[in-house]
Parts: C-alpha cells; structure tokens; sequence
C-alpha cells in the first residue's frame, strides 16, 4: 500500500494548483501551505518510506499522471498570469505554490522518469524539464553527474566551503557544458539530432505558447515559475552532496561511488512528497531503481531536517557551513579520508 502514500501526498497540492489556476480564490493558497505547512507538521509526525519488496504495478502511472498534471498546470498558470481579473494577491500566490510544487514534485518525478527503461517514460521526463527550460539537465545528469559525482569533474558536486550562491551559476553554466560535451562524444554512434537540439526547441515552443496563452505576462509568469525550478533543482544537488568527496586511488582513478557520498533525508511526508529522492545514496548506488523500491542505507549520512527545511537553510551561507561542515567533516573522517 506504500504506493499509495505517494499518490495522497502528491496529488492533492496539483488538483489545488489546478483548481487555483481555473478559479482563482484560495486553492492556490492551501496548495502552498500543504507544500510547506502541512509537510512540515507531518514530517514529525509518519514514517519515512521503507524498502519495498516489489516494484509496485502503480508506480509508473502515477509518475506519468504527476507529468501530464505538471504540463497542464504550466498552461493553466501561464494562462491565469494574462489574466486581468486576478488580483496581486492571487497572482502572486500561484506563483509561489506553482513554484514550490515543480521544485518539490515535477523535478523529482521528471528525474524518476529519465532513469527509467522504457523510452517513452524518458522522452516524457525530458519534455517536463524542458517545459521548465532546464532541458539539458537530462543529459548533464545521466551522463555527468551519475559518472563523475563527488569529484571536481562534476559541475553539479559543491566544492569545499562553497556557498549556494556561488555554486548556482557555476553549476548551471557548467552542466550545461559538461552535458553537450557528453552528447557530442555520443554523436557518432547515433542517428538523428543530438538531444540539445530537442531541449532548445522544446524550450522555445513553450515560450511561444506561454505568450499565446497569456501574452506578455503570461511570458513573465513562465519564466518566473521555470526561476524557481532552476533554483530548487540545484539547491537539491548543493543539499544532498556538500562536503562529501570521493578520493583518488593510487592508479589515479576515483573511488566508486558509496553511500556515504549522498545526504539523505528520510521523513514521513516529504520523502513521499518529493517522490523518495531523499533517499539519495540509494539512488546512486543503483540509479535505474525504482523510487518506490529506494530505501535509506544505514551508513548512510543523514541530514538533520527536511530537505525543504535544508533549502531554506542553504540560502543563508554562514548558517548553512555552522550547521553542514562539521558533519561533512565527520563522516569523511569516519571513512578514513581526508575533509571535503
């Protein structure tokens, strides 16, 4: 039934999201507080995802149903930002609550469905990203960060004492690189336009469309809402790998990746919120696994609180290094290495 717990944490916030963009009025705003308020109260409260035996049958249809919603929602928003009706007020809420829910949903459900097997699952995880012109973090991902993550060679790994702010156009810049440099070295060995090609274009028919469905400020909202998802896409790749590093072996090549080079945060609702991605070292470990079946390592390093409290948290640099090194510190210490 753990499939389930999933479905009743992540579809009430879209039918709310949808209902707001539709109607205006309050639904947006109790979308906000089930994302923020209510995940909060009941992280204290329910258990955290458990290890399940089987992939459940349910797992993929639900991811599907999220990205469908998410593609409706971006319309209906986009849309109710042309809207003249709609007072500051609504707007702007919409905005937030829209935005909180592609960061702590859409993201982690297009992420599920780049890693899964079939390929239609994968084109419909890109189209969701490149809805959220972050089409590139498909490739950059997979073939980047999975390969090369805990190492300088990943854009997407925070250096030493680095704060969020530097590490966000660094990251972005950088894994846009790193990516097209991947899928040109693929280039050769496949037919057809390289990815890049599908991200861009993607990305500029849905601002084609934003304008048709809400003209110049319908544009405004898109950008804004697809802001908010760069920023929380790479305040989770900051969280879950600050000051954990791999080392080189003596014939010069990078420890494999372990457990103990993710953060974790397993807790009773937002794990189920944010499709089980907190379990993060898990993921790492076997990266086709379904999210349903991901559990949390007992070696692995876990952070103190949610991951949306860790988000706020890294938004403040001096805050964030008192509570995070000496953690980081202490588990590369643990391993028998040196502080990332």
């Amino acid at each position: 039934m753990t499939i389930w717990r999933y479905a009743l944490t992540t579809l009430p916030p879209l039918v709310l999201l949808l209902a707001g963009a539709i109607w205006g009025g309050w639904w947006a705003a109790l979308a906000l507080a089930w994302l923020t308020l209510l995940s909060a109260g009941l992280d204290h409260v329910l258990s955290p995802p458990r290890r399940g035996a089987h992939h459940s049958p349910l797992a993929d249809p639900l991811s599907v149903l999220l990205a469908l919603g998410h593609l409706a929602l971006l319309a209906l928003a986009t849309r109710a930002f042309g809207q003249e009706a709609r007072t500051l007020g609504e707007q702007v809420t919409l905005l937030l609550a829209a935005g909180s829910f592609l960061g702590q949903v859409s993201h982690p459900n297009a992420h599920e469905l780049i890693h899964r097997a079939p390929r239609a699952l994968r084109r419909l995880g890109g189209l969701v990203y490149a809805s959220m012109l972050f089409g590139h973090h498909v490739s950059a991902h997979r073939l980047v960060h999975h390969v090369h993550v805990g190492t300088p060679e990943d854009p997407n790994t925070p250096r030493p004492g680095e704060s969020f702010w530097a590490f966000l156009p660094r990251a972005w810049i950088g894994s846009f690189r790193a990516g097209l440099v991947a899928e040109r070295r693929r280039d050769t060995r496949r037919r057809g336009l390289n990815p890049y090609a599908w991200y861009l274009a993607g990305g500029a028919l849905w601002l084609v469309l934003a304008v048709i469905l809400g003209g110049w400020a319908g544009l405004a909202g898109a950008l804004c809402l697809s802001a908010l998802a760069h920023m929380q896409i790479l305040l989770s790749d900051y969280i879950q790998h600050y000051g954990l590093a791999r080392q080189r072996l003596p014939d010069g090549r990078w420890e494999p990746v372990a457990t103990w080079h993710s953060w974790n945060a397993p807790r009773g609702f937002s794990s189920f919120l944010m499709v089980n991605a907190p379990a993060h070292s898990d993921h790492h470990m076997h990266p086709d696994t379904p999210y349903d079946v991901l559990d949390c390592p007992g070696d692995a390093p876990v952070l103190p609180w949610s991951m949306p409290v860790m988000a706020v948290l890294a938004t403040m640099p001096r805050r964030w290094r008192r509570v995070m090194d000496r953690r980081a510190a202490r588990v590369m210490a643990e391993r028998g290495r040196s502080p990332a």
